[in-house]
């Protein structure tokens, strides 16, 4: 059985960009992350021990997020997917979106989005 747990609209202010100025001044940047885990068994006993702690995965996706600058937000997206599925061994397909709000593109966007979906079979 497959369960889902959602994180929604994690908001970090990151420096990802291609252009300079995206690189020194930052931006806000937005993630979604859909973890697909079996949590039956914590779900009946009530108990975090046999489930993913979003609490955890959230802190671990931040962090990735300040860790070091990235020129695309495709480039991020996957490096957020390959690491949790690494760092959490009870994630058995994720699906990680990052968001770029008001992109600089020359018109009014409200955001770009790319989204990452990985299985733990897909892990070398």
């Amino acid at each position: 059985m497959l369960n889902i747990i959602k994180i929604r609209q994690a908001i970090f202010y990151g420096y990802h960009g291609v252009r300079s100025e995206e690189q020194s001044v930052g931006g806000k940047f937005e993630a979604d992350v859909d973890i697909y885990t079996d949590f039956s068994k914590s779900a009946k006993d009530d108990s975090l021990t046999q489930t993913i702690d979003y609490h955890k995965v959230y802190t671990f996706v931040y962090h990735l997020a300040l860790e070091q600058k990235y020129y695309l937000i495709e480039a991020l997206a996957m490096k957020i997917a390959d690491e949790l599925l690494k760092e959490f061994k009870g994630i058995e397909k994720v699906a990680v979106r990052v968001r770029k709000n008001n992109p600089p593109l020359g018109g009014v966007v409200d955001h770009v989005e790319v989204e990452v979906v990985k299985e733990r079979s897909e892990m070398a």
